[in-house]
């Protein structure tokens, strides 16, 4: 009897504190489902533990994402395009990567094991050289090799993401036609940040200068994006409005000097449903970035910028579980 109490309240709880079924978990007969997968069948047919992957979820994501974000463009007049990043080092594995490309995306590398699998892909004839790859992170001797490896094999949008002053020099001596690159603004971690440091990246104070003396006559190199990261995600919080604002100024004032520059990568960041109570309006946060770089850009009388996101755990982390 005792137990019956207490099951029942337990159920009236649940029912009270959250919506189910939600989203891609429902029940049938008192068994689980997961993306329409009974749970149980799996479980009896290759016992535990166990992790799948639902790869159309994977493609469901990138899709909802471009819809946001497009639809963001369509309401504002947003003279800009809208393009799809995946980070490869959220899921190196092959079924994962050759279900996100079929969504006309492009590639994000933050090692050189990254740019390996992007070598193996174009081996497979999975991917065009004409793709784009943003070239992330901390760059050691073999990843800069490689990524003029890539360069030079014939790939036409590959964009290194130069994170401090020195790392220039190695392109400049590679002997490279002349190059895209993009500069990464050192964005400010907010004070109470379990990692509060120094991020890679070149402050928003030295960027012009840098710009001026390394990049603005150079016959080697032109300036093709501004990238911009904010290690706590992209939250409806002062702290990221005020680190995005500060981005888009600094690209306005490269814009108007620097007629390559036409393109700007917010990063990474949307959340992923992790618990029954999870909330977030994606719709508003796609609207509301797109609002605010066209407000600033039509304020300074320079085009508004293309938009790449880099979507690692978003794209992956609602298609797998562990059993």
């Amino acid at each position: 009897m005792l137990a019956q109490i207490v099951e029942s309240q337990y159920s009236e709880l649940i029912d009270q504190s959250f919506e189910f079924p939600q989203g891609d978990f429902y029940t049938e007969n008192g068994e689980l489902h997961f993306h329409g997968i009974p749970i149980m069948d799996i479980i009896k047919q290759y016992g535990t533990p166990l992790k799948l992957t639902y790869l159309p979820q994977i493609s469901n994501q990138i899709q909802k994402a471009k819809t946001w974000f497009n639809v963001a463009m369509a309401k504002a007049n947003y003279q800009g395009k809208y393009q799809y990043c995946y980070c490869t080092k959220s899921s190196h594995f092959s079924f994962v990567l050759e279900e996100a490309i079929k969504n006309d995306i492009h590639l994000e590398t933050s090692s050189e094991f990254d740019i390996s699998i992007i070598q193996n892909l174009i081996k497979e004839k999975k991917i065009n050289r004409d793709i784009y790859v943003i070239c992330n992170g901390y760059k050691k001797i073999k990843y800069k090799k490689q990524i003029v490896d890539l360069i030079k094999d014939g790939f036409t949008n590959v964009i290194p993401i130069i994170d401090h002053k020195e790392e220039l020099e190695y392109y400049e001596n590679a002997k490279l036609p002349k190059q895209k690159v993009g500069i990464r603004i050192a964005a400010e971690e907010e004070p109470n940040f379990e990692f509060y440091t120094s991020r890679l990246g070149i402050r928003y104070s030295e960027i012009l200068d840098f710009y001026k003396s390394r990049l603005k006559d150079s016959p080697r190199f032109e300036l093709k994006m501004l990238h911009f990261f904010i290690n706590t995600g992209i939250e409806d919080t002062a702290y990221y409005w005020t680190e995005l604002l500060k981005c888009i100024n600094v690209y306005c004032e490269l814009r108007k000097i620097c007629p390559t520059l036409d393109s700007m990568d917010i990063g990474g960041g949307f959340p992923i449903r992790n618990s029954l109570g999870f909330e977030y309006d994606y719709q508003y946060m796609a609207d509301e970035i797109i609002l605010k770089i066209k407000s600033v850009c039509e304020q300074e009388g320079v085009p508004e910028p293309d938009i790449f996101t880099e979507f690692g755990k978003f794209t992956v982390g609602e298609s797998g579980a562990v059993l």
